[in-house]
């Protein structure tokens, strides 16, 4: 495709605004359209991006918009995805769909397919993948055995039609999927309900085949945010901060790794040991990193894969995996003994701490 690529944005809330400004600064896309139930929210983005050399057009329907655009960005609700994508798909569009791809497991692989089958890029925002202190990782990639994460907002008041498994986890979730392509063994799961009708903590231990074992732990009820993720191999190990962005890698040292030094010498000093452990024999690195944009950086890549006919970094293939073992993890939900904090009026002298509402959050899901 020599022409510029035109874009819609499928979504006027908070991500369909930032993804709005974002495609004016890519080059080879121009925006085109931007689309919301809401006419005055849409009309609202495409008033502040429209130019005489690049009009922007409002519509409440996406349907009516199909003529003005080549592609398109869906930033609308998760419960919206698989209906809107699929629309799209068969209309010959290529598509990026904010994460999730959707909320289940069966439509996202129907759109993986759907994508792969007619020959149209079908992209997916797990934005971390592009995070500087992520992709400076590469080489601890190939053999990690082991990983800790831990993720955490104040409540977002947005995104309430998903848990914080898809809404927050999720990222952590395909960054460890892309360490490996060997299938899950075993997912143990826990979550918690404090302020909406899904969980708002939780936290899953999985398991890979491949030996790979991963702790990941997600909030959007915490008073203090953290993007934390420690990464074990046998050549050392790496912690990201992902909201800074930094990288510290430790290495170990050529005679640890070969355990050829005396230990029984040095632990009879312990304390002169514990002193020079980091300097002898554990090589800590810590990087500076440049801060990127990564939303605009995923948004150079969709569109570049569709100019060049190539495949982008996180395909539909890799955003359905991630939603087939959210999917997962919220089954290992149910299936354990599921509590949400209880109201003021349950609170009294006797009152259990908190109640088990397993069944009812099954109900939900069910309606």
């Amino acid at each position: 495709m020599s022409r510029e690529l035109r874009v819609a944005v499928i979504g006027g809330g908070h991500l369909g605004r930032i993804h709005a400004k974002l495609l004016t600064q890519v080059d080879g896309a121009s925006l085109t359209a931007v689309c919301d139930p809401d006419l005055q929210a849409a009309e609202a983005i495409a008033a502040t991006h429209h130019c005489d050399e690049s009009p922007v057009t409002a519509y409440a329907n996406y349907r009516d918009a199909m003529g003005s655009f080549d592609a398109a960005v869906i930033a609308a609700p998760t419960q919206c995805h698989a209906e809107i994508a699929t629309t799209l798909l068969k209309a010959g569009k290529h598509l990026f769909v904010e994460k999730p791809l959707t909320h289940e497991a069966d439509d996202a692989r129907r759109l993986a397919m759907l994508a792969s089958t007619r020959g149209l890029v079908l992209q997916v925002g797990h934005v971390e993948r592009f995070n500087p202190a992520f992709t400076a990782l590469e080489e601890f990639g190939v053999d990690v055995k082991y990983v800790e994460a831990t993720r955490a907002s104040r409540f977002p008041g947005r995104c309430l039609d998903v848990g914080v498994v898809m809404d927050l986890m999720i990222h952590d979730l395909d960054l460890v999927l892309s360490l490996t392509s060997a299938p899950v063994r075993s997912i143990a799961a826990s979550g918690i309900s404090v302020v909406s009708d899904h969980e708002d903590i939780a936290e899953a231990r999985l398991e890979f085949e491949c030996g790979l074992v991963a702790n990941l732990k997600a909030s959007r009820v915490s008073p203090l945010p953290a993007r934390d993720m420690v990464l074990y191999s046998p050549a050392g190990f790496a912690q990201i901060d992902f909201g800074k962005p930094a990288l510290a890698t430790v290495r170990a040292s050529e005679s640890l790794s070969k355990r050829d030094f005396d230990l029984g010498t040095e632990a009879d000093n312990p304390l002169k040991y514990a002193d020079t452990l980091f300097q002898e024999h554990l090589q800590c690195e810590v990087r500076e990193l440049e801060p990127r944009n990564a939303i605009l950086d995923e948004l150079h890549d969709f569109v570049i894969s569709v100019q060049c006919g190539g495949v982008p970094v996180v395909d539909g293939s890799a955003g359905a995996r991630a939603v087939a073992v959210a999917e997962s993890i919220l089954q290992a939900i149910d299936q354990r003994s599921w509590y949400a904090f209880p109201s003021q009026s349950e609170v009294g002298a006797n009152a259990i701490p908190r109640r088990r509402i397993e069944q009812d959050r099954v109900t939900r899901r069910a309606a």
